[in-house]
Protein backbone atom coordinates (compact mmCIF):
# COMPACT_ATOMS: atom_id res chain seq x y z
CA UNK A 1 0.00 0.00 0.00
CA UNK A 2 3.63 1.91 -0.93
CA UNK A 3 2.03 1.95 -1.06
CA UNK A 4 1.18 6.15 -2.80
CA UNK A 5 -0.54 2.77 -1.03
CA UNK A 6 -2.15 2.49 1.95
CA UNK A 7 -0.39 3.81 5.35
CA UNK A 8 0.08 1.39 7.78
CA UNK A 9 0.89 3.65 10.45
CA UNK A 10 -0.49 4.05 14.07
CA UNK A 11 -3.95 4.89 12.96
CA UNK A 12 -3.87 1.03 12.19
CA UNK A 13 -4.17 -2.06 14.42
CA UNK A 14 -0.86 -2.73 15.89
CA UNK A 15 1.31 -5.60 14.39
CA UNK A 16 -0.28 -9.15 15.56
CA UNK A 17 2.87 -11.14 14.67
CA UNK A 18 5.43 -11.28 11.87
CA UNK A 19 6.18 -14.13 9.65
CA UNK A 20 7.65 -15.70 6.99
CA UNK A 21 5.00 -16.48 4.18
CA UNK A 22 5.36 -17.55 0.28
CA UNK A 23 4.68 -14.90 -2.07
CA UNK A 24 2.96 -17.16 -4.48
CA UNK A 25 0.91 -17.41 -1.08
CA UNK A 26 -0.44 -13.50 -0.77
CA UNK A 27 -3.21 -11.96 -2.22
CA UNK A 28 -3.48 -8.20 -3.38
CA UNK A 29 -6.05 -5.68 -2.36
CA UNK A 30 -5.44 -3.66 -5.58
CA UNK A 31 -5.94 -4.56 -9.04
CA UNK A 32 -2.89 -2.75 -10.46
CA UNK A 33 0.53 -1.65 -10.22
CA UNK A 34 2.95 0.36 -12.26
CA UNK A 35 5.41 -1.91 -14.18
CA UNK A 36 7.86 1.24 -14.56
CA UNK A 37 7.76 1.65 -10.59
CA UNK A 38 8.21 -2.21 -10.49
CA UNK A 39 11.02 -2.23 -12.77
CA UNK A 40 12.87 0.49 -10.54
CA UNK A 41 12.20 -2.10 -7.49
CA UNK A 42 14.05 -4.91 -9.77
CA UNK A 43 16.54 -2.57 -10.39
CA UNK A 44 17.39 -1.99 -6.75
CA UNK A 45 17.25 -5.49 -5.60
CA UNK A 46 19.60 -6.29 -8.09
CA UNK A 47 21.98 -3.83 -6.86
CA UNK A 48 22.04 -4.81 -3.17
CA UNK A 49 24.91 -7.07 -1.74
CA UNK A 50 23.96 -10.87 -1.67
CA UNK A 51 24.82 -10.56 2.16
CA UNK A 52 22.02 -7.36 2.46
CA UNK A 53 19.38 -9.44 0.78
CA UNK A 54 17.93 -11.04 3.43
CA UNK A 55 18.19 -7.96 5.52
CA UNK A 56 16.13 -6.09 3.86
CA UNK A 57 13.73 -8.32 3.44
CA UNK A 58 13.15 -8.69 7.34
CA UNK A 59 13.49 -4.93 7.37
CA UNK A 60 10.62 -4.73 4.95
CA UNK A 61 7.67 -7.15 5.81
CA UNK A 62 4.59 -6.87 3.78
CA UNK A 63 1.35 -5.77 5.83
CA UNK A 64 -1.68 -7.64 5.64
CA UNK A 65 -4.85 -8.88 6.56
CA UNK A 66 -5.71 -12.51 7.81
CA UNK A 67 -8.77 -13.03 5.25
CA UNK A 68 -10.75 -16.14 4.66
CA UNK A 69 -9.14 -19.14 4.83
CA UNK A 70 -6.82 -17.47 6.98
CA UNK A 71 -5.07 -16.14 3.74
CA UNK A 72 -2.65 -13.13 3.84
CA UNK A 73 -4.12 -10.29 1.96
CA UNK A 74 -1.71 -7.29 1.86
CA UNK A 75 -2.35 -4.09 1.99
CA UNK A 76 0.89 -2.26 0.79
CA UNK A 77 4.01 -3.12 -1.13
CA UNK A 78 2.57 -4.86 -4.09
CA UNK A 79 5.25 -3.00 -6.29
CA UNK A 80 7.72 -4.74 -4.22
CA UNK A 81 6.10 -7.85 -3.91
CA UNK A 82 5.65 -8.16 -7.53
CA UNK A 83 9.27 -7.29 -7.62
CA UNK A 84 10.64 -9.71 -5.79
CA UNK A 85 8.32 -12.45 -7.30
CA UNK A 86 9.85 -11.30 -10.52
CA UNK A 87 13.79 -11.47 -9.44
CA UNK A 88 12.54 -15.23 -8.23
CA UNK A 89 12.08 -14.26 -4.01
CA UNK A 90 9.99 -17.58 -2.76
CA UNK A 91 9.45 -15.48 0.81
CA UNK A 92 8.95 -12.63 2.13
CA UNK A 93 8.09 -11.54 5.85
CA UNK A 94 4.64 -10.63 6.69
CA UNK A 95 3.10 -8.20 9.29
CA UNK A 96 -0.32 -8.81 10.43
CA UNK A 97 -2.25 -6.06 11.28
CA UNK A 98 -5.74 -7.80 11.94
CA UNK A 99 -6.89 -10.84 12.02
CA UNK A 100 -9.91 -10.95 10.14
CA UNK A 101 -10.50 -14.54 9.54
CA UNK A 102 -13.48 -15.63 10.99
CA UNK A 103 -15.64 -13.33 8.97
CA UNK A 104 -17.57 -14.82 6.07
CA UNK A 105 -16.14 -13.62 2.44
CA UNK A 106 -18.60 -10.95 2.15
CA UNK A 107 -18.45 -9.62 5.32
CA UNK A 108 -14.88 -9.48 5.22
CA UNK A 109 -14.66 -6.84 1.95
CA UNK A 110 -17.16 -4.60 3.48
CA UNK A 111 -14.78 -4.16 6.57
CA UNK A 112 -11.76 -4.30 4.21
CA UNK A 113 -13.53 -1.09 2.40
CA UNK A 114 -14.42 0.27 5.54
CA UNK A 115 -10.89 0.32 6.78
CA UNK A 116 -9.87 1.58 3.24
CA UNK A 117 -7.30 -1.68 3.07
CA UNK A 118 -8.97 -2.36 -0.39
CA UNK A 119 -9.11 -0.51 -3.54
CA UNK A 120 -10.76 -2.59 -6.65
CA UNK A 121 -10.23 -0.36 -9.46
CA UNK A 122 -8.42 -1.35 -12.77
CA UNK A 123 -6.63 0.33 -14.94
CA UNK A 124 -9.16 2.55 -16.63
CA UNK A 125 -9.69 3.66 -13.26
CA UNK A 126 -13.11 1.67 -13.56
CA UNK A 127 -14.26 0.31 -10.42
CA UNK A 128 -15.11 -4.07 -9.73
CA UNK A 129 -16.65 -5.91 -7.46
CA UNK A 130 -13.64 -7.16 -4.60
CA UNK A 131 -14.63 -10.86 -6.01
CA UNK A 132 -12.79 -9.22 -9.38
CA UNK A 133 -9.57 -9.16 -7.70
CA UNK A 134 -6.38 -11.05 -8.30
CA UNK A 135 -5.85 -14.23 -6.55
CA UNK A 136 -2.10 -13.65 -6.48
CA UNK A 137 0.77 -10.86 -6.90
CA UNK A 138 1.74 -12.69 -10.37
CA UNK A 139 -1.84 -11.32 -11.87
CA UNK A 140 -1.63 -7.42 -10.66
CA UNK A 141 -1.55 -5.73 -14.11
CA UNK A 142 -0.33 -2.72 -15.40
CA UNK A 143 -1.37 1.02 -15.11
CA UNK A 144 0.81 3.23 -16.59
CA UNK A 145 -0.66 6.20 -15.26
CA UNK A 146 0.13 4.76 -11.34
CA UNK A 147 3.44 4.79 -13.19
CA UNK A 148 3.33 8.63 -14.00
CA UNK A 149 2.12 9.16 -10.19
CA UNK A 150 5.28 7.57 -8.95
CA UNK A 151 7.32 9.16 -11.32
CA UNK A 152 6.05 12.76 -9.78
CA UNK A 153 6.04 11.86 -6.47
CA UNK A 154 10.11 10.74 -7.54
CA UNK A 155 10.58 14.14 -9.73
CA UNK A 156 9.61 15.86 -6.23
CA UNK A 157 6.16 17.63 -7.91
CA UNK A 158 3.81 15.96 -4.80
CA UNK A 159 5.53 14.78 -1.27
CA UNK A 160 4.95 10.95 0.16
CA UNK A 161 1.87 10.99 1.23
CA UNK A 162 0.23 8.42 4.09
CA UNK A 163 -3.18 8.83 2.70
CA UNK A 164 -4.35 5.33 1.57
CA UNK A 165 -3.87 4.90 -2.38
CA UNK A 166 -3.24 8.11 -2.77
CA UNK A 167 -0.58 7.97 -6.03
CA UNK A 168 -3.79 5.79 -7.14
CA UNK A 169 -6.15 9.40 -7.23
CA UNK A 170 -3.16 10.98 -8.64
CA UNK A 171 -2.87 8.54 -11.12
CA UNK A 172 -6.80 8.87 -11.51
CA UNK A 173 -6.59 12.75 -12.11
CA UNK A 174 -3.75 12.36 -14.66
CA UNK A 175 -5.84 9.62 -16.54
CA UNK A 176 -8.12 11.96 -17.07
CA UNK A 177 -6.20 14.59 -18.64
CA UNK A 178 -3.09 13.18 -20.47
CA UNK A 179 -3.58 11.07 -23.43
CA UNK A 180 -2.54 7.73 -23.09
CA UNK A 181 -1.12 7.73 -26.73
CA UNK A 182 1.21 10.03 -24.98
CA UNK A 183 2.44 8.79 -22.36
CA UNK A 184 3.29 5.35 -24.31
CA UNK A 185 4.77 7.27 -27.07
CA UNK A 186 7.06 9.80 -24.93
CA UNK A 187 6.72 8.92 -21.10
CA UNK A 188 9.61 12.41 -20.56
CA UNK A 189 6.79 14.79 -21.99
CA UNK A 190 3.81 13.20 -20.35
CA UNK A 191 5.83 13.74 -17.12
CA UNK A 192 6.49 17.01 -18.21
CA UNK A 193 3.03 17.93 -18.55
CA UNK A 194 1.66 16.10 -15.35
CA UNK A 195 4.42 18.18 -13.08
CA UNK A 196 2.86 21.29 -15.00
CA UNK A 197 -0.45 19.83 -13.79
CA UNK A 198 0.13 19.07 -9.74
CA UNK A 199 -0.29 22.82 -8.38
CA UNK A 200 -3.61 23.58 -10.57
CA UNK A 201 -6.18 24.66 -8.84
CA UNK A 202 -8.35 21.59 -10.11
CA UNK A 203 -5.77 19.72 -8.27
CA UNK A 204 -6.60 20.92 -4.82
CA UNK A 205 -8.59 18.05 -3.50
CA UNK A 206 -5.99 15.43 -4.01
CA UNK A 207 -3.30 14.71 -1.11
CA UNK A 208 0.25 16.83 -1.19
CA UNK A 209 -1.50 19.14 -3.17
CA UNK A 210 0.25 22.64 -2.96
CA UNK A 211 -0.30 25.73 -4.63
CA UNK A 212 1.96 27.09 -7.46
CA UNK A 213 5.25 28.61 -5.39
CA UNK A 214 4.74 32.48 -6.09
Amino acid sequence: MSKAEPNVGASRNPALSTNGVAISQLHPTQMTVGYAEVLLKRQQWRALHKSAKSTFIAQNPMPSVLGPKSGHFIVDHHHLARALLEEDVAMVQVTVLADLSALAKGEFWIVMNYRQWVHPYDSKGRRHPCGDLPKKVSGLRNDSYRSLAAAVRMAGGVPKEQTPFAEFLWADFFRRRISAKLLAKDPAAALAEALQMVHDKSAEHLPGWTPLPQ
